[in-house]
């Protein structure tokens, strides 16, 4: 369930940046099972692709996967020239972060000499992202006092060895001053720690509590109350829900979705049971909504009516201006009656679909209001899972929405029950308010 973007303002370059986010994720994968005593490794990679790159038959449509909610960000240095990759973390130890920054150029391999192979750097930053864990340097207190008397440069473990060598700043603005920096030597023993230097060749270990360096002022110590990183990584439920394993890991998949415009289809129930209690009002309220404040410009849509068959009311449309809009809120249904077939209303959206584009994954069905109330509902489940849609924003009213009704939703998002005592999620069986849902109403009382 990784997700990897790549910005828009990166150039394309052919397969070139996607071969090398490729090759940098593979061999992280396999460091980061070795460095975690055989737990964690990268299964599921989404490469998210710009838009305004070419077509290409490799690239799938998006699914749930956008730029909101990628894990590592390919794009352009924060600073011109600054090629340093960093995780947004701005939360205490333990906590996950936000993302990891790649720059175009660090991922092609240019900067290799400073930052070491970009496979392991991915693990070191990983591990802030994913666990909360802090460097185990400090480049604003490089040295300290050591008990034993000694000037230690700050590091973990001790074990790494090493020269200080003193530079004399060139130019005219710092004549006079100098500085120290701690040289690792070239042939070293020791495994710790990653978080240290993950570029030294025998490093393939985190900090553990028996080779931890407290007294170092590292940003590990100071923000995690000296505690090592594998402390605080061995503490995650990440840790506490799984074991070691046994066999290797296999390779990363990856997938390859380019971002696009929205590709949507109302399915709208106009069955008889929509006549009580005004439901076929306010599931029209719902789609205006859903018209004229949740759809951007540039996307899709398309609308669909059942009842026991179904009624293609509207091919795609682009959404460019309020014209567009408005001519499909003139389309709403007016009138309830008939039986309710859900699949027929389903499987018209999907020729909605496929009749301007190829194929169905990564297209979106949003099937408004609906009892839930149809034993056929069973016969396209296999057809709605294999079709890669995404079925959301749907909302059984009633207590008897058939079982098939709700997995088809939850396989793809969620389903809401109104129900005395507030809103049922089906995905995991409590009762009470739901965040997330911008309408809530009682049918009686």
């Amino acid at each position: 369930g990784v997700i990897i973007a790549i910005d828009p303002a990166v150039p394309e370059d052919g397969k070139k940046i996607i071969e090398q986010i490729k090759d940098m994720v593979t061999t992280a994968s396999t460091y980061l099972f070795e460095a975690t005593e055989k737990r964690f490794f990268f299964k599921n990679v989404s490469i998210l692709i710009p838009e305004n790159w070419k077509e290409n038959s490799e690239y799938k449509r998006l699914k749930h996967e956008s730029y909101e909610h990628a894990d590592v960000l390919v794009a352009p240095p924060t600073l011109p020239g600054r090629d340093e990759p960093y995780t947004k973390q701005f939360t205490a130890c333990g906590e996950k972060g936000e993302y990891i920054h790649l720059t175009p150029d660090f991922v092609l391999g240019k900067n290799e000499s400073e930052y070491g192979p970009s496979g392991r750097l991915f693990v070191h930053e990983w591990a802030h992202l994913r666990w909360g864990v802090f460097d185990e340097y400090n480049e604003d207190e490089p040295y300290y006092s050591a008990t034993s008397k000694k000037i230690e440069a700050t590091r973990c473990s001790t074990g790494i060895t090493g020269i200080n060598r003193v530079h004399t700043c060139q130019g005219d603005s710092c004549v006079t001053r100098a500085y120290c920096q701690f040289f690792p030597d070239q042939d070293q023993t020791e495994k710790a720690s990653i978080m240290f230097m993950q570029g030294i060749d025998s490093v393939v270990e985190f900090c553990k509590e028996n080779n931890h360096n407290r007294e170092a002022p590292s940003l590990q110590n100071k923000m995690c109350d000296f505690r090592s990183t594998w402390e605080v990584i061995s503490n995650s439920e990440d840790f506490k829900n799984t074991t070691s394993m046994v066999a290797p890991p296999p390779p990363p998949v990856f997938s390859l979705l380019k971002i696009s415009q929205r590709i949507v289809c109302l399915v709208l129930d106009k069955s008889g049971s929509m006549a009580s209690f005004n439901r076929l009002n306010r599931m029209n309220q719902a789609a205006k909504h859903f018209l004229l404040q949740t759809i951007e410009n540039g996307s899709w849509v398309g609308m669909v009516h059942f009842d026991s068959t179904a009624l293609v009311i509207s091919n795609l449309t682009q959404i460019i201006s309020s014209n567009e809009r408005n001519k499909l809120l003139e389309s709403l249904p007016t009138e309830a009656v008939g039986g309710t077939s859900i699949c027929a209303g389903i499987k018209s959206a999907f020729e909605v679909i496929t009749d301007m584009y190829s194929q169905i994954d990564g297209s979106e069905i949003v099937l408004l209001l609906t009892d839930g109330e149809d034993n056929t509902a069973g016969s396209c489940l296999d057809e709605v899972k294999q079709s890669g849609a995404i079925i959301h924003s749907f909302i059984a009213l009633g207590p008897s929405a058939d079982q098939a009704v709700i997995e088809m939703t939850i396989n793809s998002r969620r389903v809401l029950q109104c129900q005395e005592g507030g809103m049922r999620d089906e995905a995991t069986s409590e009762l009470g308010p739901v965040q997330g849902v911008e309408f809530l109403w009682k049918e009686k009382g």
